[in-house]
């Protein structure tokens, strides 16, 4: 769920509640604390006197939070940024190995602070790592992905989101010039990345099976 707005206060997933919640900017009618910057700006198109950095806590559970809101001295107020985001950690297969794991936990910690293209360069280096630990080193990040598909470890469907929805995007990111990256493009690359992993190593047995006959590892990988 995207952080909202509600007067200076915050709707938002806590990440200690791990439920939506109220983030107030203060308590028995006493303000948190806030620093107020007076300085004429635009943000998103319109214009602002007021730049507010308050702090927060969850009503449930007390959880700190930062918020930046931009103001004309009254409500509304818009919000820019909350912190922390909550990070929905996606469930792995125990075998994934660790390095490989630790990069898409990083990547979901991007996402989590909203550095989408972080993110999205983080999760074509897991898809490219977790490939080339199952036998496919050779060529392209492309040719591994259509490699893998023809093996039957991953499926059609699964290589198309592959290309388009990790690959191209961490290739936008890291090659093309910039633009901007929106939050549905970086959830849907951490689900198919996810996907991937799953395919993997959620039958890891079969799928070790498969990559022996085809050459890619030895008999004794894992």
């Amino acid at each position: 769920m995207k952080p909202i707005a509600e007067g200076y206060g915050v709707k938002a997933v806590c990440p200690d509640c791990a439920a939506i919640s109220y983030f107030d900017h203060s308590e028995s009618s006493r303000e948190l604390g806030y620093v107020l910057v007076n300085r004429p700006h635009k943000y998103e198109g319109r214009n602002f006197d007021r730049v507010h950095y308050k702090l927060l806590r969850c009503s449930g559970c007390g959880l700190g939070a930062l918020a930046t809101f931009h103001d004309n001295g009254r409500l509304p107020a818009v919000l820019e940024s909350f912190y922390p985001r909550a990070l929905n950690a996606a469930r792995l297969p125990p075998e994934v190995p660790e390095g490989i794991s630790r990069e898409y936990r990083e990547a979901e910690k991007c996402a989590a602070f909203e550095a989408w293209r972080a993110a999205s360069a983080l999760l074509r280096s897991t898809l490219e790592k977790t490939l080339k630990v199952n036998g496919y080193s050779k060529g392209s990040l492309q040719a591994k992905i259509d490699e893998a598909a023809a093996d039957g470890v991953i499926t059609s469907a699964r290589r198309q989101k592959a290309h388009d929805d990790i690959r191209v995007l961490g290739n936008e990111v890291v090659h093309d010039e910039w633009r901007e990256i929106s939050e549905t493009e970086v959830e849907t690359a951490l689900h198919y990345a996810q996907r991937i992993l799953e395919d993997l190593y959620d039958d890891r047995p079969s799928v070790v099976k498969i990559l022996v006959e085809k050459g890619r590892v030895k008999g004794d990988a894992g």
